[in-house]
């Protein structure tokens, strides 16, 4: 299972969105999300629309995933500019992931502004049938 972090993220979001805030090293801007469940795995897919996949990070630490990124601005310097509208600067998520997981084999993609991770289910967290002995024989009832 995944677990957000951080409660108040939405409102810094429209926060930034409000006042303009491009993210900082020490103030990310937000990175919007997509989490759900495939099968044996989970999916999670971060929007980082013209973001270059070398400046793409992501660590795992005592089942913490964190996922960094920095976009910079990409016209010319001594450029005047008019309107600067897209979001800039670093931006970073974190998520937590449950024993459930098997954070050593999750795999990375990176295709058309999409970051997708691919976190397998440990085999033990797995649904799995359980032989019951007793009158007439076994039988399997799913557990």
């Amino acid at each position: 299972m995944l677990m957000r972090t951080d409660p108040f993220r939405e409102l810094d979001r429209l926060a930034g969105q409000l006042f303009g805030a491009d993210g900082t090293a020490t103030r990310p801007a937000v990175m919007p999300m997509d989490a759900y469940r495939s099968g044996d795995e989970y999916v999670v897919q971060f929007d980082l629309p013209g973001v270059s996949p070398d400046s793409i990070d992501l660590d795992v630490e005592r089942n913490v995933l964190t996922v960094r990124a920095e976009r910079g601005a990409d016209y010319a310097e001594g450029a005047e500019v008019q309107v600067s509208e897209r979001p800039r600067g670093v931006f970073s998520r974190q998520l937590f992931l449950g024993d459930t997981l098997d954070a050593e084999n999750i795999k990375a993609h990176y295709d058309a502004g999409v970051l997708t991770l691919r976190v397998p289910i440990v085999e033990h967290a797995k649904p799995r049938k359980i032989a019951i002995a007793g009158g007439g024989g076994a039988q399997q009832i799913k557990g």
